[in-house]
């Protein structure tokens, strides 16, 4: 125990203990996937893994099993949070973030994915240190963004005293809510003093889809009405690709069916050979 000055005993002055501070935010967050991932999703996992040292991960969940028991493998994990990434047909990545076990959680859609070693960027900072959150002004505007701003705090902030985590901020999480999406990045703090920042990674942006009651299952609270698959984004583009060839097979059709009727060139009468019909039709 560190020492300090405290009272005198029989003439002898007595050291009294500091109290050190001590690791109350127990919280951990579980964050693993689903079997089927592509490669550069796992780097993205692998990479916010590395930002968030108060997490566990897991073996990959079998596609057989449900998503209702990952509330059992947080329990078994000592998690009372989950981040898990899904992909479907190898194209399209979502995201669950859920409070276990009673909720709520939260999907995405996972767009615009550039990972730390993709990027190459010239950032860097303490690995395992805590950072500073920001979020824009739009995330206290509607009740559905508050909460996903308070899952987001629980997610990424590190807690103080954490046995894995440095005691310093030498980097900022940003989360920035801009057309209808919500933008991630993770910038160094170079200066403090003027505030000078360096992006390090990774990248990407989070289409919010629905937030239910429950930790994987329960009540809707919000469906996103702008939500667009990607399914139908596909078939849309489908779509129009066949209307613009549609377009240019009509407009072919359309040239080739014009006759190309001849000019009459002035210099033909000259060269005429009169026939015997012509010769009796005259007389």
């Amino acid at each position: 125990w560190p020492l300090r000055p405290g009272k005198k005993k029989k003439g002898v002055e007595v050291a009294n203990p500091v109290k050190k501070m001590t690791w109350t935010n127990k919280q951990r967050a579980l964050v693993f996937a689903a079997r089927g991932i592509t490669f550069h999703a796992r780097h993205l996992m692998n990479d916010l893994k590395v930002l968030m040292p108060h997490a566990k991960s897991d073996s990959k969940l079998e596609r057989k099993e449900g998503l209702y028991a990952i509330n059992e493998i947080c329990e078994m994990k000592n998690c009372n949070m989950t981040m898990f990434f899904e992909m479907r047909k190898k194209l399209d990545l979502f995201m669950w973030l859920s409070m276990v076990p009673n909720g709520p959680s939260a999907r995405f859609l996972v767009q615009n994915v550039h990972t730390m070693d993709e990027l190459r960027l010239t950032g860097n900072h303490l690995k395992s240190s805590r950072p500073l959150l920001t979020f824009n002004k739009a995330f206290d505007e509607q009740p559905h963004l508050s909460l996903i701003k308070e899952m987001l705090k629980q997610m990424f902030a590190t807690p103080n005293m954490h046995p894995k985590s440095k005691p310093f901020y030498d980097h900022v999480l940003g989360f920035t809510y801009l057309d209808g999406r919500i933008w991630f990045r993770n910038f160094q703090i170079t200066d403090q003093t003027e505030g000078s920042l360096v992006e390090v990674g990774p990248r990407f942006c989070l289409w919010l889809i629905k937030i239910f009651s429950g930790s994987f299952s329960g009540n809707v609270i919000y469906e996103n009405p702008n939500y667009k698959s990607p399914n139908q984004y596909r078939t849309e583009l489908k779509i129009a690709a066949s209307h613009r060839y549609k377009a240019k097979a009509e407009k072919n059709a359309k040239k080739a069916a014009v006759e190309i009727v001849p000019k009459e060139d002035e210099l033909d009468e000259i060269f005429h050979t009169i026939t015997q019909d012509e010769l009796k039709q005259a007389g």
